[in-house]
Formats: structure tokens, C-alpha cells, sequence
């Protein structure tokens, strides 16, 4: 399938690359299906596509390569609303922002994808240890450094 973005152009993806949030995401309920865009083979953060709106994507990354501790606890009824019969089929990503000279991730509001029938779900935790803005890494140098 055709898929039109605003930073990408149109992409070729094949259908069974949709992923299907059946909630949406947070602020963004109407937007359902999205599909995951490599940059390359060893990259660590990734676009989230919507596939109905060229102009929506998120930068996501999965939490466990900067916050070793990290994990998103699934409530039962979560895991049977994605028909996540095991753990192990999932995949957690956080949605990455940038601020100032730093990358955060939304730590309180993961996302889960079921890897076997690429479906979705954007949890809320309630686990006050987690931040919107974790701080992952930083990206630029002071510029004052920069200029000496």
C-alpha cells in the first residue's frame, strides 16, 4: 500500500506493516494506524507513521536501550484487548521529544504493540518514578563550548 508522508514522500509498505491502535494515542484518538519507519538497520530511534494523515508521525525509541530499570507493567484486560497471549510479543516503544539540547521520552505514556498481529495500545501509568519528559540523552554541546 501507498502510504503519503510530509518528510518522506509517498513509501511502499506492505499491509501486514500496519499497526493498529484501536484507542489511538493520547490527543490524537481519530488517527488509528500507523506503521514503523526504519531509518536503517542499527538505528535506535524510529518514526511512528500515521498512515491516514501524511502529516502526523512520532520519533519512538524503545525505553530499554537508556533506562536499563524500565518496564510498563500490562494489566490482563490490557494484554486480552491486544490478544497478547504472552509478554514476550510485545514491544514497548516511548514517543522521544526534544527539548533544548536533550532527547525525553514519554516513560508514562508507553506504547505496546502486539508483534504478532500488529495491534496497539498507548498506556497510562500510574507509576510516579516515570516522567512525559525523561531525560534520554543530550544532542548538542553548550555554545558558549562550542565557540571557545
Amino acid at each position: 500500500m501507498e502510504v503519503r508522508t510530509t518528510r518522506f514522500g509517498t513509501l511502499e509498505i506492505a499491509e501486514d506493516r500496519v499497526i493498529c491502535f484501536s484507542k489511538g494515542l493520547l490527543g490524537f484518538s481519530q488517527f488509528k494506524r500507523y506503521c514503523l519507519l526504519e531509518p536503517n538497520d542499527d538505528a535506535c530511534f524510529f518514526w511512528l507513521q500515521c498512515v491516514d494523515e501524511p502529516g502526523l508521525a512520532f520519533v519512538v525509541t524503545d525505553p530499554s536501550l537508556f533506562v536499563e530499570e524500565y518496564d510498563a507493567p500490562i494489566r490482563q484486560e490490557q494484554m486480552e484487548a491486544m490478544s497478547l497471549a504472552s509478554i514476550e510479543d510485545a514491544q514497548v516503544f516511548v514517543i522521544v521529544n526534544k527539548v533544548g539540547a536533550e532527547l525525553t521520552g514519554n516513560l508514562q505514556g508507553p506504547l505496546v504493540i502486539n508483534t504478532l498481529n500488529r495491534s496497539g495500545e498507548q498506556l497510562v501509568l500510574a507509576d510516579k518514578r516515570w516522567e512525559t519528559r525523561h531525560k534520554l540523552m543530550v544532542v548538542a554541546q553548550d555554545q558558549q563550548r562550542a565557540t571557545a
